[in-house]
């Protein structure tokens, strides 16, 4: 069927790579937890793979914040 080929993973969008030191780094400079920066740096990571892009200009980098926000809280909400 067509359709099936929709839930077959297909097409690479790329990695994401994140340094454990910097998750450790930027949770105390943003007093979250750990775990929590990690999410959020996941999360940026996929937005930049379906192409957002928060350097590209003002309106882009709310535009990304906004989404980063949503996800975060729909993931959270999840657990």
């Amino acid at each position: 069927m067509a359709g099936d080929d929709f839930f077959t993973p297909s097409i690479l969008l790329g990695d994401v790579v994140i340094s454990v030191p910097r998750v450790l780094s930027q949770s105390k400079d943003y007093r979250v937890p750990f775990y929590d920066e990690l999410l959020r740096l996941m999360i940026h990571g996929l937005l930049h793979l379906v192409g957002y892009d928060h350097e590209r200009n003002a309106y882009q980098k709310k535009k990304m914040e906004k989404k980063e926000k949503e996800l975060l809280i729909a993931v959270k909400t999840m657990a």
